[in-house]
Parts: structure tokens; C-alpha cells; sequence
């Protein structure tokens, strides 16, 4: 990201740039500011391209025409699937691109042994933007608190993650909600957190997981109940159980090596404040019991792919069952 801010900053840009990796929001904040940057409001000299199937032959005409009265043409290509399945005649035509043309690729998948992939990197920049840790999302949602001159202690910060997750457009989402409900104070609470901020589907799935292997039943099926009043499917549900139950039985098994909380992050990648929430879990039960609920979700998913439950009750016999 050092490079991309550097660019936009002196104005001196390379011929092609590609954005991937899974943190959306950053994929979009420097492909909205690249945009500015190179042509501003100039649209005679911008194109824009998106999907699989596009016509190559159309894109290398583009790339050559020169500019209209402006020093630069700009070309955004969208999920193109170039990078999983290189396009020879684009490879072989950038070499020969013209200096005024700027190619700006943003992609969800990339293959780095794609020739397309090795070409952008040997003319120009490739950024791989993925989810940031919680020591940078931490600075990252401060910073913006601070311009809204807002305060709030590194415990207040932890609890606002671990409701909001590490999707940034969710956490900028949920600032702004704080930020109103705070108007004329400048201090941020644990209790403004919890009144405004929306918990993700993640979170609640945290609590399920801990209501089931406390045997709270009736918790456990009202956390359900909810998620199926916000339209989740009972598969994804399972499916988000059952991921909770492996987090626990890695974790379980690492700090049995004596990890802690950070190397345990590390290894998974996991943000450090969700290992943290699920160490204290894995330390209640034992590795023989996790893997017994883990046992139990592959056997739930089988019952439903089978034909022999319905998903939504498959997923309330599991939240239901016995466990020993």
C-alpha cells in the first residue's frame, strides 16, 4: 500500500496496476482514489471493463488510441478472470502499450504463476489488499474517531471489533453509527458501543457455539431463530458452526504446544481478539469432546445432503443433541 499512497501522492504513476486480495473496501478506496488521481473527472478519457468473456481484440484498440487533449487514458478492468486464465495476445500486446495509456486491474481471484500476473508485476504494481490485523484496524478506525475529534480506550476499541468483525466497510459502516449516537460528547464508552453497534452473523454464531457446549438449549435456539429471521440459510448456519468448532479444536491444540495468543493468530490467521474469545472455550473442554462436535456437524450436513433431513430441523437436532 506504501507504493500506491506514494503514487498518488508525487502523481508519478506506473503503466499497470492490479488490486486483489479479500478486503473489498481497500480494493474499492484505492481504485476510487488511483481514478481521481490519474484523470480525475476526466470521463472522454476513461474506460471501464467488467466480467469474464471480454473482447480482448476491443481493449488493445482502446489502449492505443491516444488521449483527448489530456496527458493520460485510464482502463479499468474488473474481474476479468485474466489472472486465472491468461489472455496471450494481451500479454504479448503490453510491451508495446503506449506511455499515455494506464491499465487498472482489480480482481477477486489471482493465480501468481499466471503469465498476465508476471508481466503486470515485471511493468508495473501488484497490491494484494487482504483482511488487515487488529493492530492496524485498531489505528485505522482511531484515525477516523480522532478527525471526528473522539476518544476511546484500547478495551472500548477491542469490544467495538469483536462485535464488527474485521470487514472494513462493516467497521466504517458502524463508526458512523457511533459517532452520530455520540454528537456533543467526545468520549466513546463500552456502553455506546453496545447500544448502537449491529453484532455480525459471526458473533452470534460465537454464541451459539458457546450456548450449545454449555448445554444451554433454549439460548442456543433463539440465537438460531434470529438468524433465520435475518434470512441466513440453515446451511450456512451449519456450515458457520461447524468452522467455530475446528477454530476450537485448533486452537485447542496449539496452546496444548504452549502458543500463545499471538503466535496462535499468526498460525491460523486469525484476528488476535477472536483467538482470544475462543482460547477461554477450548480450555473448558477436551480435545476428545470438540472433536465429538465437530463429528456431529460433518454427520448433519451428510443427513441433509442425503435426502434425509431438512436442513432447518437437521441444525435444530444438532443445537439439540446430547453431547457427552
Amino acid at each position: 500500500m506504501q507504493v500506491l499512497n506514494q503514487d498518488i501522492k508525487t502523481g508519478q504513476f506506473k503503466q499497470i496496476y492490479l488490486l486483489y486480495g479479500e478486503e473489498v473496501f481497500l480494493k474499492n478506496s484505492y481504485k476510487n482514489r488511483l481514478k481521481e488521481a490519474i484523470i480525475g473527472e476526466d470521463t472522454m478519457n476513461f474506460a471501464r471493463f467488467e466480467g469474464k468473456g471480454l473482447d480482448v481484440d476491443e481493449l488493445i484498440r482502446l489502449a492505443d488510441t491516444m488521449p483527448f487533449f489530456a496527458e493520460r487514458r485510464l482502463i479499468l478492468i474488473e474481474d476479468s478472470g485474466f489472472f486465472k486464465s491468461a489472455s496471450d495476445a494481451l500479454v504479448q500486446y503490453l510491451p508495446s502499450m503506449p506511455d499515455t495509456t494506464i491499465l487498472l486491474f482489480v480482481e477477486t481471484e489471482v493465480d501468481k504463476r499466471n503469465r498476465l500476473y508476471k508481466k503486470v508485476k515485471d511493468m508495473g504494481y501488484a497490491a494484494e489488499l487482504n483482511r488487515q490485523d487488529s493492530a492496524q484496524l485498531a489505528r485505522w478506525a482511531g484515525g477516523i474517531l480522532a478527525r471526528e475529534q473522539k476518544k476511546i480506550t484500547n478495551r472500548t476499541m477491542d469490544l467495538f471489533l469483536s462485535m464488527t468483525g474485521d470487514d472494513m466497510e462493516n467497521i466504517r459502516m458502524e463508526l458512523e453509527k457511533v459517532i452520530s449516537y455520540t454528537l456533543g460528547r467526545d468520549v466513546i464508552t463500552d456502553e455506546d458501543v453496545m447500544a448502537v453497534c449491529t453484532v455480525q452473523v459471526t458473533n452470534r454464531i460465537f454464541d451459539m457455539v458457546a450456548a450449545i457446549v454449555n448445554r444451554q438449549t433454549r439460548k442456543a435456539m433463539d440465537l438460531y431463530e434470529d438468524l433465520l429471521t435475518l434470512k441466513e440459510p440453515p446451511m450456512r448456519i451449519l456450515f458457520l458452526i461447524a468452522r467455530q468448532f475446528n477454530q476450537l479444536l485448533q486452537v485447542k491444540e496449539l496452546m496444548a504446544k504452549g502458543m500463545d495468543k499471538g503466535t496462535i493468530a499468526s498460525k491460523l490467521k486469525m484476528q488476535p481478539f477472536v483467538v482470544g474469545k475462543v482460547m477461554p472455550q477450548a480450555r473448558q473442554f477436551s480435545r476428545e469432546q470438540i472433536l465429538s462436535y465437530v463429528d456431529s456437524c460433518v454427520e448433519t450436513e451428510e443427513a441433509v445432503k442425503s435426502g434425509r433431513l431438512q436442513d432447518r430441523l437437521a441444525v435444530e437436532l444438532l443445537i439439540t443433541k446430547e453431547y457427552k
